[in-house]
């Protein structure tokens, strides 16, 4: 970091003259990029900016607005300060134009009481001006070395965080683009405070580009992400108030800007190396478990081939699994293959969790499957279980909506059956999707299993079949036409009636119907269909037609 005004004053070469500000004493912490000796009025148009101006005095203006401009001028360019000495034009004070131009300006105005020698400062400064570029260099040596090295060992976004709260001696928050904490470490300080109210304080500061200085709250904030997706924010928290209140926007110090975009690179490139070596896995387990379904694949193929995945499937039970998420079709492609790869990585990272042996990929646009492997001592419903268990966990702290399907195979003892029980967990599946998630059912798991989809799942494994929708239309065709010719709702009445078991008056109450009323509809679906609802048999008969026709239609 450059020397301030304050520090250059603060300089035994310089002291010796007895500096005193009479002007912009507020603003003498601005950083001094060089020393500049000029007698000039025009210097202005030599400078860059960042420069503290060496002069007596003896070519400055004589009127008051040529020396209200030399000071605009400088202010314009950025110049860190002015510094005259006494005894060549000035002797006592400095004229009042010059000191009040100065202060309007908040241009630092020094003078000096006793002669110096401008070398001797000139070569003063500039020792500290290089050790600071040199110091500049070495931290962001170091900067760049720490997070190499965390790159390299795709650290955890925990221990990125942790390195820039060390590296920076103050707080880091990493959070999602819903302003939620994903880590944080506190360099000390008292976590509670730190992320109290984190969400409505986080959402009320926004930075200008990628990366910004608030200096309200002291935060430097820097987006992280990649390929143009940016995924959660990098929040390093200073002191409120700590920035230069000047002229210029207030910005972070050089170091820390650094520092926090090389910690969000790392972020960004770790996430990516992760996702990347997770797809590359679920490539290789899919690719096998379609040589199993298909057949593809020879048995000693997809044996040797999972055994070098880590995954043996010789000599062990085999248990086909197919997962499921309970969701409408989605309007973009894209966003389904999103979906469905964040949903096997999900399954995996269950499988994981649960420490269990699998192969786990995805079967087609909607489903994953899984070919868990079970050795002698493993029990299956308690692998099963747990699996699911965790399963529904990860998804629910995902938000990512209702909880999946999970259809389970009967087990198997050999690769060569492999595809038995993974074909029946599809089909399990398939009925098992269209069964109300709610719906008291027998069912002592938290999975299904063919005996769990019952006449509902039967139907919808049926769905396409002709001689199905035929019965559906010889059962109800007369009712749906009845209903689209009149917009009635008989076919909602009917449904209603045989839900409540027959029960007439509480069928009323749940149609919201009186019971006169309620039974007239009754009897006009009974003159409609041509049966009498009365009877046992017909009732039974119009029920199945119904949950086919749900079937049928979905």
């Amino acid at each position: 970091m450059f020397p301030t005004v304050a520090r250059v004053l603060e300089l035994d070469v310089v002291s010796r003259g007895l500096p005193e500000v009479v002007a912009g004493a507020q603003h003498l912490e601005r950083p001094v990029r060089w020393v500049h000796v000029s007698e000039l009025a025009d210097v202005a148009e030599m400078l860059q900016g960042g420069e503290l101006i060496l002069t007596t005095g003896i070519a400055l203006p004589e009127s008051r607005d040529g020396l209200a401009q030399y000071v605009r001028e400088l202010a314009d360019i950025g110049a860190a300060g002015l510094v005259v000495e006494f005894g060549r034009r000035y002797f006592d004070s400095l004229p009042r134009a010059l000191v009040h131009a100065a202060e309007q300006r908040g241009l630092p105005l020094i003078v000096l009481r006793r002669e110096l020698r401008f070398v001797a400062v000139t070569e003063a400064v500039h020792a500290l001006v290089v050790n600071a570029q040199l110091e500049e260099l070495r931290s962001s040596e170091e900067i760049h070395q720490t997070f190499n090295e965390l790159a390299v060992e795709g650290a955890e976004p925990v221990e990125v965080v942790r390195e820039v709260a060390r590296m920076a001696g103050a707080p880091v928050i990493l959070e999602n683009l819903s302003h939620q904490v994903l880590a944080y470490d506190t360099a000390g300080q008292n976590a509670q405070v730190v992320l109290a109210g984190w969400e409505s304080r986080s959402r009320g500061v926004r930075a200008q580009g990628r990366t910004g200085y608030d200096p309200r709250t002291g935060w430097l904030t820097t987006a992280v992400g990649a390929r143009g997706h940016d995924w959660g924010r990098l929040v390093l928290i200073g002191k409120p108030g700590s920035a230069q209140e000047d002229a210029a926007p207030a910005t972070a110090s050089h170091r820390h800007t650094m520092l926090v975009e090389r910690a969000a690179a790392t972020l960004a490139l770790n996430r990516l190396m992760v996702r990347d070596r997770e797809s590359l896995e679920r490539q290789t387990h899919r690719t096998l478990l379609s040589g199993i379904l298909t057949h593809a694949l020879t048995v000693s193929d997809v044996a040797l081939r999972a055994s070098a995945l880590g995954v043996p499937l010789e000599g062990r039970r085999l248990v086909g699994v197919v997962l499921r998420q309970r969701r409408g079709p989605l309007p973009a492609a894209l966003e389904a293959q999103a979906r469905l790869r964040d949903f096997t990585e999900t399954a995996a990272a269950a499988v994981r969790e649960r420490r269990m042996t699998a192969l786990v990929g995805a079967l087609d646009d909607e489903a994953v499957g899984l070919l868990v492997s079970l050795g002698p001592k493993d029990d299956e419903h308690t692998a099963l279980d747990g699996f699911a268990g965790a399963l529904r966990r990860l998804i629910l702290e995902q938000e990512d909506g209702p909880e999946p399907v999970i259809a389970v195979g009967s087990s198997v003892g050999s690769v060569r059956d492999a595809r038995r029980t993974l074909v029946e967990a599809t089909q399990v599946a398939d009925a098992a999707l269209h069964d109300t998630p709610s719906a008291p059912g027998t069912r002592s798991a938290s999975y299904y299993r063919l005996p769990d989809v019952r006449l509902r799942g039967l139907l919808h494994l049926l769905r396409d079949d002709a001689r199905l929708q035929t019965y559906v239309e010889r059962e109800l065709g007369p009712l749906l036409a009845y209903d689209a010719e009149h917009n009635s709702q008989l076919i909602a009445m009917l449904r209603i009636y045989l839900e409540q078991g027959r029960n007439k008056s509480a069928a009323a109450d749940a149609a919201h119907l009186s019971r006169p009323s309620f039974y007239d509809r009754l009897h006009k679906v009974e003159r409609v269909l041509g049966v009498d609802l009365d009877q046992v048999e017909s009732c039974l008969s119009l029920h199945v037609a119904l949950l086919a026709l749900d079937a049928v239609r979905r």
